[in-house]
């Protein structure tokens, strides 16, 4: 949240990396003690879509693909791969089993020119590919995603880290969420305090504006408030009921901030700066650009959460890859 609120794409990249070494906390020990553990300050990255194709061999996975959005990965020396098990003839089957691999360096290419977008620009979110690999499959592949959503108290490696993998993805996406837009209402505050129009009117003194900066600032606190709670609760109890519910309210943090914290509060910045918001300098505009990017991210896309929710409340099975 600190960091998210000083700069988005370093927020964004601190999220995302940063919850690795929980996820690689319910991995074999042998990779965490053997590959990992050699170096405690490793850092790890995680494109988890299951773009890439494992196909089973003796004694492991002969493992290539292609994955878009791994973020931070010029400063990574390790990355978590999604993939799907094949046979032989690279058939995924009527059920596809997908697994989340764990590779060095060595094993994967970075392509350099991968990364052009209006917002976020700062995450380095470059794609990477994998050609045959060959991955040990007891050392280096977790199980699958699933097997990561063990209850509180359970697991291999005790309580601590026994939790949701999607509730821990969420937190770190939603925290830093919130606080983007709290860096983007500073940005426009410091620009507003002081300025002045042509007519001598100050800008501060705008009612819409004045509005618009508390029903903003009002939405920013109480999202801060839904995420931490949110992970309190999931991290307590992991029923469906309690973690549907923890679900419904932390996707609505930052589709609020999105709406409010962005939109209806940058509205208003963005107009009172007219011609100067066609520079890419200003600080409330960048951080308009980023928050928007952010909002497309399939952790902040809100509808088919809020459906689940309902489903759940009435009694009903949520639909399969719900994000839940």
């Amino acid at each position: 949240m600190a960091v998210g609120s000083h700069s988005p794409s370093a927020g964004w990249i601190s999220g995302v990396v940063g919850v690795h070494p929980w996820e690689l906390a319910v991995t074999d020990r042998r990779l965490q003690e053997e590959d990992l553990g050699q170096n405690p300050d490793t850092l790890v990255a995680s494109p988890y879509a299951p773009f890439g194709r494992a196909k089973v061999v003796e004694g492991g996975v002969v493992f290539s693909g292609r994955w878009p959005y791994s973020t931070g990965t010029d400063h990574c020396e390790w990355i978590i791969l999604g993939g799907l098990l094949t046979d032989a003839e690279g058939d995924v089957g009527t059920v596809p089993e997908m697994r989340h691999f764990v590779l060095p360096r060595s094993d994967y290419e970075i392509v350099a020119d991968s990364w052009y977008v209006m917002g976020l620009q700062g995450t380095g979110s470059r794609d990477v590919i994998v050609d045959e690999a060959f991955i040990p499959i007891i050392e280096s592949c977790i199980p699958r995603a699933s097997t990561m959503a063990v209850p509180p108290g359970d697991g291999p490696n005790g309580p601590p880290v026994c939790h949701p993998l999607r509730r821990r993805v969420l937190g770190c996406h939603h925290g830093g969420d919130s606080r983007y837009r709290r860096g983007a209402l500073k940005a426009f505050t410091d620009y507003t305090r002081d300025r002045v129009r042509v007519n001598g009117v100050k800008v501060a003194g705008d009612p819409f504006q004045l509005a618009a900066l508390g029903e903003a600032t009002a939405d920013l606190d109480a999202s801060r408030r839904h995420v931490l709670s949110d992970i309190e609760r999931s991290t307590t109890s992991w029923r469906p009921a309690t973690t549907s519910r923890s679900t419904n309210a932390s996707w609505c943090a930052p589709t609020r901030c999105g709406r409010h914290g962005g939109c209806r509060c940058g509205r208003p910045a963005l107009r009172s700066r007219r011609g100067r918001i066609a520079s890419p300098r200003p600080p409330a505009a960048a951080f308009w650009r980023d928050l928007h990017a952010g909002m497309n991210h399939v952790c902040n896309v809100a509808e088919p959460v809020y459906q689940a929710y309902g489903l759940n409340l009435f009694g009903q099975p949520i639909p399969k890859g719900v994000y839940v």
